[in-house]
């Protein structure tokens, strides 16, 4: 296994991170109910995905006494 002859320094080791962030991922808005989705994807809060119904979505129940 290779091993390095001497020390990289803070500097280069810190150079070679610049490019290690994070990134904001991409959202689309869904043309059904103009929430944020990521695109390509079924919307998960009304099931359309290109104009189409996909997957029927359950209705919730209210939460509240009966």
């Amino acid at each position: 296994m290779a091993l390095p002859k001497r020390k990289h320094s803070k500097a280069r080791r810190d150079k070679s991170r610049t490019h290690w962030k994070l990134v904001m991922p991409t959202l689309t808005k869904c043309l059904q109910c103009a929430r944020p989705i990521a695109p390509h994807r079924v919307c998960p809060h009304c099931g359309y995905y290109r104009g189409r119904a996909v997957i029927q979505i359950a209705e919730k129940k209210p939460s509240g006494n009966p």
